[in-house]
């Protein structure tokens, strides 16, 4: 992956790197480092909740029951980060040489493989892999929805397979939209970005309320106040002149702020989205801040399985699925011949874990990152990267 060599730069390893040149009034603030690594922590954290969430019915009786039935809001972190990490790039990148080129190429880079890899995968054994026919799920108009990432916006559920697009379809959608509004929003037309942004932040809840029929519960104008939330952030953070420890004040506050109201007042309403996407802003700002602290939490977050489970969050998060439906009739075997146990259900959790932790770094080191290293291709000039 690409790595800082003569200029700091903003690092994500699912994304690349950005230099940290000034442009156009956005100036990455001096005591942000060029790489945080707690960010890669947050990543795992975040996929590792989505994968347990995914296991939930196998820990049925068992002490972290409650907590993995929550395990859902991993998406909503996810979208807060991808927010940050991608209008960062898109604000220092706005001036640059063939800013569209370099950015759609390297988005597609790193979106468009694995994504395709599990469609032809899924398609190739549809019966297994799909549940369904070749015939019904060959129709022109569900292939067309995957290409063009639209999967979201209809009203047919997904395959279970095929279930983690929902969010990346999203992600997708937006940033084609946010890249051109970022690149022409610059100069005296700067103040439109955070307004466009606090617009979306609060039109996200209201259209959920409206119950519109065309909505549907993946809808991208549905679920836009996480990601809206995370561009919030990066924008605040290049453009506002606020001190480091400030800024961890606002973090320490909002965190705690926005879990609360999502668990008191915007429970089981449209805006519970809002108030997790407040949370976890609040946590991605104070681990921004605090890089760098010597504290159990940030540690954690830096060092051991979380952040090597961050680098692989994408192939793991994509493919995680997949690799159940593999084994669902080993699954299925132990069931009817030993009636699994609480024990038996936790084996079974950890072989899903294990398994799909080997395919994700089967992916990640044998065809995510090589495909990545043509991202070098793809950079300003004022960029440099290394392997």
């Amino acid at each position: 992956m690409p790595t800082p060599t003569t200029q700091p730069t903003l690092h994500n390893p699912n994304l690349g790197s950005v230099s940290a040149s000034t442009v156009s009034q956005s100036q990455r603030p001096v005591w942000l480092p060029g790489y945080i690594p707690e960010l890669d922590g947050l990543r795992g954290l975040a996929v590792l909740a989505v994968v347990f969430y995914h296991c939930h019915e196998r820990l049925v009786g068992t002490w972290v029951y409650g907590a993995v039935l929550w395990g859902w809001v991993g998406v909503n972190l996810f979208f807060t980060l991808s927010g940050f990490l991608i209008t960062s790039i898109l604000l220092e990148a706005r001036d640059k040489p063939h800013y569209f080129r370099n950015f759609y190429m390297r988005r597609a880079l790193r979106i468009w493989p694995v994504y395709f890899l599990l469609l032809i995968v899924c398609y190739a054994v549809p019966d297994w892999f799909l549940g369904d026919t070749l015939a019904h799920q060959g129709q022109w108009k569900i292939v067309v929805a995957y290409l063009l990432f639209i999967q979201n916006l209809r009203h047919t559920v997904l395959p279970g397979t095929l279930g983690p697009t929902w969010s990346l379809a999203i992600e997708e959608q937006y940033y084609v939209v946010w890249a051109p509004v970022v690149r022409f929003c610059r100069g005296r037309w700067n103040w439109l970005l955070p307004v466009i942004l606090l617009a979306m932040t609060f039109a996200s809840p209201l259209f959920g309320i409206s119950h519109a029929r065309w909505l549907n519960t993946t809808h991208t104008l549905i679920h836009l106040d996480g990601i809206a939330l995370g561009s919030l952030l990066a924008f605040g953070l290049y453009h506002l002149k606020i001190s480091r420890r400030q800024w961890l004040w606002v973090g320490l506050i909002s965190a705690p702020l926005g879990f609360l109201a999502a668990a008191t007042v915007f429970a089981g309403t449209s805006f519970l989205d809002l108030g997790l996407g407040i949370g976890f802003a609040g946590v991605v700002l104070a681990t921004i801040a605090g890089t760098g602290a010597r504290n159990p939490a940030a540690y954690l977050l830096r060092r051991g399985p979380l952040p090597f489970y961050g680098k692989i969050s994408y192939g793991l998060y994509m493919t995680h699925i997949l690799v159940f439906v593999y084994f669902g009739n080993f699954d299925a075997r132990l069931d009817d011949k030993y009636h699994v146990s609480i024990a038996g259900n936790l084996a079974i959790v950890g072989l899903r874990l294990l398994a799909s932790t080997v395919v994700a770094t089967v992916l990640w080191y044998g065809f995510e990152s090589q495909i990545l290293k043509l991202k070098r291709y793809f950079q300003s000039g004022s960029e440099h990267a290394a392997s």
